[in-house]
């Protein structure tokens, strides 16, 4: 006999924390960051990479750490990767992930998050021991109002973050990163009620040992749980060094703990403990609603939106700028799709004395 699925049972719990994304203002000038490719152009053809782009993108990715190309003419995913590798040259699969990405062509992903649900600010990849210093992002369907891509500014957030009690206990405390990864098989021909990713799908195997192992190589503690649960923890500094800047730069955010999934469907109805995301201090005490407040707010005071268009392409240094969107709400036959491309890898090193 079927079960009718109760909506009621699955909506969200109240006291929800929503991001602002902006003060209305961009905290960088756009100018600094964006590249016209009507200069790269010949006539009315698409953008083809060239030595006179490849220079202006790394210019400028050096520079600000964000690049965002517009009028591209490109509307297929492979001609923008093109012009995106330019500059992201290495492209690495997405192993070990949190997030349920989907492969679209080879190395590069949908985002992975339902449309509906807002993605807090963060960093790529911050909770396991092999990180990526940048990401690629490729417009290739967008609805006609909304779907801005949010970026912030972690330089000054870094420094905003620091001048205040809560930065300081981050800095000396440090953070655990909790995720409870379900075995796909415990639901078959269900629905995926509370979950958010199934081993099988982040760790790229069906293996429960090769599971293990390639959770282990990310730096994480693993152990299993009850009914094919892989729990794993992993226990790192706040902060991050960024040689590019000789300077500690603030790698975490509210994203990675179960505030993550307030309005992610089917999995917002759950307690915050229940969730398969959580974020405590290094010695595993809790964070107050006050502070994960603050968590959220210094973000949101140095944000800047990436407004797309079909063929845009934007590169972003993955220390430089946490990113993130609001929800997205399409009107009919619309969609949106951006292609990811996750960059070159690095082994986090966590702070380093000396250099905030």
């Amino acid at each position: 006999m079927e079960t009718a699925f109760d909506e009621a049972a699955y909506a969200p719990l109240e006291n929800i924390s929503e991001p602002k994304w902006w003060t209305g203002t961009p905290a960088i000038d756009p100018s600094l960051f964006v590249i016209d490719a009507q200069e790269f152009r010949s006539g009315i053809s698409p953008l083809t990479p060239s030595v006179s782009l490849e220079k202006r993108m790394g210019e400028v990715f050096d520079q600000v750490g964000l690049v965002h190309i517009i009028n591209t003419g490109l509307t297929d995913l492979e001609s923008m990767r093109l012009v995106a590798t330019q500059v992201l040259k290495t492209t690495r699969k997405y192993e070990g992930g949190a997030n349920p990405r989907k492969s679209l062509q080879k190395n590069v992903y949908e985002v992975g998050a339902p449309l509906d649900a807002w993605l807090h600010y963060h960093h790529e990849m911050a909770y396991i021991g092999s990180s990526t210093k940048m990401l690629g992002f490729l417009a290739y369907k967008v609805p006609s109002e909304g779907g801005e891509t949010f970026v912030s500014d972690n330089v000054q957030v870094t420094n905003d973050l620091l001048a205040t009690p809560f930065g300081q206990k981050l800095k000396e405390k440090g953070l655990c990163y909790h995720r409870n990864l379900t075995d796909r098989e415990q639901f078959k021909d269900q629905l995926d009620i509370g979950v958010y990713n199934h081993w099988q799908q982040s760790m790229l195997t069906e293996d429960p040992d090769e599971a293990i192992a390639e959770a282990r190589k990310r730096g994480l503690l693993a152990e299993w749980g009850e009914n094919g649960l892989l729990k794993t923890r992993y226990y790192i500094s706040a902060f991050e060094y960024f040689p590019g800047l000789d300077k500690n730069l603030l790698y975490s955010s509210m994203a990675d703990d179960s505030t993550w999934f307030d309005t992610w469907p089917m999995v917002q109805h759950l307690a915050p403990d229940e969730r398969p995301l959580k974020l405590t201090y290094g010695d595993d005490s809790e964070l107050t609603e006050s502070e994960k407040q603050q968590f959220l707010n210094v973000y949101d005071r140095y944000g800047i939106p990436i407004r797309w268009s079909v063929g845009d392409i934007a590169l972003i240094c993955n220390y430089r700028f946490a990113h993130g969107r609001p929800a997205v709400h399409l009107k009919g036959g619309e969609h949106r799709e951006l292609g990811v491309l996750i960059g070159d890898a690095f082994d986090r090193v966590e702070h380093r004395d000396g250099k905030w």
